[in-house]
């Protein structure tokens, strides 16, 4: 037993030295920096290249997508910016069509003198845009009467590439501009035959300069109107109601030409050339798709195509109705189809379907430029009652069927509107317009405008009337104004 004993701790003796011995090299060889194999060393630096790979993959990655990103918008630029310029030509080839319309639709005798109006409309408006109603009709944050009035400057501003704006700042005034003159060229035929030509100078500057911007600038410059909802896409309000309700003005200070009203009864003077008439018509309802079309100002991405293409079909859909039930209604009242009555039927579906062309339905389309065909023929009517003359009727085609589409927009369209709001405690939140309330706000919105055409220029023409400066004289007009305000003759001496 003892001998066992003494030979269990003889035993232990030996091993706990070992034991400790090995701990203490355990604790040496931790202290110490490992020193990776050649192999081990290959597969670490083969990892770290690929790991380095990796990082300059994603980076080349993100960079590949920052610059495709900068050629889409570059070409969504140049391809915006090619659609709004081609537009804009076809917004001023409207203006040989309302010359070659009002030259047919009045004596030869005035011919040159329409032609003359209408070449300054576009010249007299490029230059008072430019120095004033740009600046007024899109003010910015630069506002005298935030809302109503302000004056961002003359000249065109920033005419760098902007690719955030979508196209070029050069080709947007060139787009307004030519809608600027559209508004003037459309009092022109109003008043033909008997007005100075000075005094017509003075107006054109005046309208495409001041009243057209600043009531322009009431919806498309986010004025009062537009934060109040009101929706007018290209200008059945904007610009049709105020050519026409400025055109109304002018004819009634200006009063009838002699010999349409003999002895309290109505005296047609028929137009000298009914095929420069329809030829006029044609060249505007060119014009129009760039006037409608253009007015959804990019035509990038296929969501914009689509809507572009949509607003050309209810564009035609329109004016098509408006010519048919023109033709027919006059046919009706008259007992014999008049081509003038159906000519000014495509111009009144036109301009019954521009503030609405975006969001109306094809049957709605169709449905408003009817109505707009029957108005026109109405409109005639009531101002032959009311013994107002109107050469071409620009009154019954801009004003009346421009407030028409101001009220159908509220009535067919589908976007109904959203507001800004404010709580009495001063939080900010949208609203979407009910259907009521958005044609309440087409209706006002309409009367505003149109009230403030009219009533300007009917300051004006009463101004001029009182200066002597209005209306030629009895012997002028009966001669002619080709002859008395210019001193030529349109077709050659041997004509009258």
């Amino acid at each position: 037993m003892a001998l066992c004993l003494l030979a269990t701790i003889v035993a232990l003796g030996a091993v706990v030295p070992a034991v400790s011995a090995w701990d203490d090299e355990a604790a040496v060889t931790d202290s110490v920096e490992y020193e990776p194999t050649a192999a081990e060393e290959a597969e670490i630096e083969k990892g770290g290249e690929a790991a380095s790979e990796m990082a300059v993959g994603e980076a080349t990655v993100d960079d590949k997508i920052a610059v495709l990103e900068a050629e889409m918008a570059e070409n969504d630029y140049v391809i915006n910016t090619l659609f709004m310029m081609l537009c804009a030509v076809l917004v001023i080839l409207m203006q040989p069509g309302f010359a070659m319309l009002e030259v047919g639709l009045n004596s030869q005798k005035n011919t040159v003198n329409i032609l003359f109006k209408n070449v300054m409309d576009l010249s007299v408006g490029v230059i008072l845009f430019l120095f004033i109603g740009w600046g007024v009709m899109y003010p910015g944050d630069f506002n005298i009467v935030d809302g109503i009035l302000g004056y961002a400057g003359p000249f065109v501003a920033g005419d760098s590439q902007d690719l955030e704006y979508g196209f070029s700042n050069s080709v947007d005034f060139l787009f307004q501009v030519a809608f600027a003159a559209t508004a003037a060229t459309i009092v022109s035929g109003a008043v033909a035959g008997r007005m100075k030509f000075v005094a017509y100078l003075i107006f054109s500057a005046l309208l495409t300069g001041l009243i057209y911007p600043i009531s322009g600038a009431w919806k498309w410059g986010e004025g009062f109107l537009h934060d109040a909802g009101f929706q007018d896409f290209a200008g059945s309000v904007v610009v049709h109601a105020v050519g026409g309700f400025a055109g109304l003005a002018g004819a009634i200070v200006l009063g009838p030409r002699i010999g349409r009203f003999v002895q309290g009864k109505s005296n047609a003077l028929p137009g000298h050339n009914i095929a420069f008439a329809a030829i006029g018509v044609f060249l505007l309802w060119i014009g129009w798709y760039g006037f409608n079309p253009g007015s959804q100002l990019t035509y990038s991405g296929v969501g914009n195509a689509e809507a572009t293409t949509y607003i050309a079909l209810t564009t035609t859909l329109a004016a098509a109705a408006g010519a048919v039930c023109a033709m027919f209604f006059g046919w009706a009242l008259f007992k014999k189809p008049d081509v003038t009555m159906a000519l000014n039927g495509v111009l009144a579906g036109l301009v019954s379907i521009t503030a609405n062309c975006d969001q109306v339905t094809q049957p709605h389309a169709l449905l408003i430029g009817g109505i707009g065909g029957v108005l026109v023929v109405l409109g005639i009517m009531l101002l032959d009652k009311l013994k107002i003359d109107d050469p071409v009727g620009a009154w019954p085609v801009h004003g009346l069927c421009g407030i028409w589409g101001g009220i159908a927009t509220g009535i067919f369209g589908f976007n109904l509107p959203e507001i800004t709001t404010f709580a009495s405690d001063g939080v900010e939140s949208l609203v979407t317009l009910t259907r009521a309330g958005y044609i309440w706000v087409q209706l006002y919105s309409t009367a505003i405008i149109c009230a403030w055409a009219f009533g300007t220029m009917f300051a004006l023409f009463m101004g001029l009337k009182a200066l002597k400066l209005l209306r030629v004289s009895k012997e002028d007009e009966e001669k002619g104004l080709d002859l008395s305000e210019h001193g030529m003759r349109a077709y050659g001496d041997n004509l009258s």
